[in-house]
């Protein structure tokens, strides 16, 4: 189960949206994602965690979604479904609803010598294209705020992500298998994604041997 929040230390209605993610990282059925923007750099703080190619995958699940506007906090499940802020009954009755959904794909991603093997096999997946994605991240970082909206909070970011790869693209109709790059001890997951900023349609954190 994905969760990627959109947010930014310039953003002053971001904290707790910031700690609800918090709250998610000891699930072990819940893979909690923050993705910086970089779009609030301009008041007075710039987000040191913030990358222009997080604030385009809001603005292309805006897209998708027929949406004209983004904004932080902004929290997507599965890539399907958005919740605006801290809402957490929201954001646990999607939680609850995609896991009542049966599993469209099987799917593992190992680790070793500094590569990542992912083996993904169809179950009940709809005919399209899908993006294979690794995600790195970083569990814990923890930021003093000297400027800007949240001048003066000492505040903690959790599963930051700072890496993300494109390891290709799968027609969907047999297994197949993936391999990526995999440096240094951060965590990482693998993400199957329909292009185009559609569903996610499975995931998996990357195990290592």
């Amino acid at each position: 189960m994905v969760v990627e929040l959109f947010t930014s230390q310039g953003c002053s209605s971001c904290p707790p949206a910031d700690r609800l993610l918090q709250q998610l990282t000891g699930r072990e059925d819940v893979l909690p994602l923050a993705l910086h923007v970089d779009y609030w750099d301009y008041i007075g703080w710039e987000d040191t965690f913030a990358e222009p190619l997080f604030t385009a995958r809001q603005k292309g699940y805006a897209r998708t979604a027929g949406r004209k506007m983004i904004y932080t906090p902004q929290i997507i499940v599965m890539g399907q479904e958005d919740v605006v802020g801290a809402h957490a009954m929201d954001l646990a009755e999607l939680i609850m609803g995609h896991m009542h959904r049966p599993a469209q794909l099987a799917i593992t991603a190992e680790a070793s010598a500094g590569a990542v093997q992912v083996r993904l096999r169809p179950i009940m997946l709809p005919p399209g294209v899908y993006d294979v994605q690794l995600v790195r991240y970083t569990p814990v970082h923890h930021v003093q705020i000297a400027r800007g909206e949240n001048a003066g909070q000492s505040l903690d970011y959790v599963n930051v992500v700072d890496g993300w790869q494109i390891l290709g693209r799968w027609d969907g109709t047999s297994e197949a298998s993936f391999q990526g790059v995999l440096d240094g001890d951060r965590p990482g997951a693998v993400l199957v994604q329909r292009e185009g900023f559609g569903p996610i349609v499975g995931a998996a954190r990357v195990s290592r041997q």
